[in-house]
């Protein structure tokens, strides 16, 4: 259960930080050409659909996904801000090219991972890659950007550049050493203008009404939905048969379908014919004991209870992710004309 929950909870805080790290231009091309090698960098055939469209999840989706962000959502909103950027970078006479948004999709549109959130589900894709993601999933697109000088970090952020701790008494010179980086106040002003406060990345949050509150309060939620369906009682016998399925096909000791998952990957490795013979059989065993159809039926009536508790909060949530959204797209269009 621990490690179920601390797994949800970090899927949640990478997913909460997508806004803070990904970088864009200010269009939404379907694709945008590598220079490097001809392949498109943002190829919008690859990202998560919003609904699953097969395997054991088609069509699933839970009721807390009402109040998650959108990967489409979530790049609309990068872009934008990096067009913002791009242009408050521009006004202090400093020409920055921010990489694309959406050049590297996650494998589901939001935090609720439905894809997987059971284990895998898609048993066309497991007859050809076991556990491990499709290869375009696996892929990562380098987009090279050139290192800025101090005072462009400054311009941009609105400190200075982070300057690495001074090691510790006693540990000796060229020791390996990390901790947070310590930043100053950026100067007050460049070519004549003033710094704004938070440099041009908080000033594109600021027009676009970016808050970043409660980034992770839905995703918790939806770990903690997890970790109690699993207590219940019809989940609990449900895994149980699926467990003994799974003994019957020759795969012994495995407790849940995670188990499965943790002995079939293949660290992005070409999966062997047993990790394809055993995401197989996990998923035929799924099927044969109606594993996902149980398993989401529980937690959806606990994710309903949870939205019910949490009303007044979730519904703040889902405003400002519209707000936040239909500005992104209104500069979007500005920004085009």
């Amino acid at each position: 259960m621990k490690h179920i929950k601390q797994t949800a909870t970090a899927v949640a805080l990478a997913a909460s930080a997508l806004l803070i790290s990904a970088c864009s231009s200010g269009t939404t091309p379907d694709t945008a050409q590598n220079a490097a090698d001809g392949r498109p960098i943002v190829n919008k055939e690859h990202w998560p659909k919003k609904v699953p469209t097969s395997g054991l999840v088609k069509d699933l989706t839970l009721p807390l996904e009402t109040y998650m962000a959108s990967y489409e959502d979530q790049v609309t909103v990068e872009q934008a801000a990096n067009d913002l950027q791009q242009s408050c970078m521009k006004d202090y006479g400093i020409d920055l090219t921010l990489p694309k948004a959406g050049a590297n999709p996650p494998p589901s549109d939001n935090d609720a991972n439905i894809e997987r959130r059971y284990g895998i589900t898609d048993r066309a894709e497991a007859e050809k890659y076991g556990y491990e993601l499709p290869p375009a999933l696996r892929e990562h697109t380098q987009q090279p950007m050139r290192d800025l000088s101090g005072v462009e970090v400054e311009v941009l952020t609105g400190h200075t550049k982070p300057e690495l701790p001074q090691a510790p008494e006693g540990v000796k010179t060229g020791a390996a050493f990390s901790g947070p980086g310590r930043t100053k106040p950026a100067r007050a002003e460049y070519n004549g203008k003033k710094v704004k406060t938070g440099g041009c990345i908080g000033w594109s949050k600021q027009q676009l009404g970016v808050q970043e509150a409660d980034p992770i309060t839905v995703a918790q939620l939806a770990g903690d939905s997890l970790v109690q369906s699993m207590k219940d009682d019809k989940v609990v016998k449900a895994i149980a048969a699926w467990s003994a399925c799974m003994d019957g096909k020759g795969h012994k000791g495995l407790a849940d379908p995670y188990k499965a998952m943790d002995q079939g990957v293949t660290n992005d490795q070409e999966p062997t014919q047993e990790s394809i013979a055993l995401a197989v059989d996990d998923i035929d065993c799924k099927k044969q004991t109606d594993l996902v159809k149980i398993w989401s039926g529980v937690e959806s009536a606990i994710q309903e209870q949870q939205i019910a508790d949490n009303k007044s909060r979730l519904t703040l949530i889902k405003e400002q992710h519209g707000k936040e959204i239909a500005a992104a797209r209104q500069q979007m269009a500005a920004s085009t004309q």
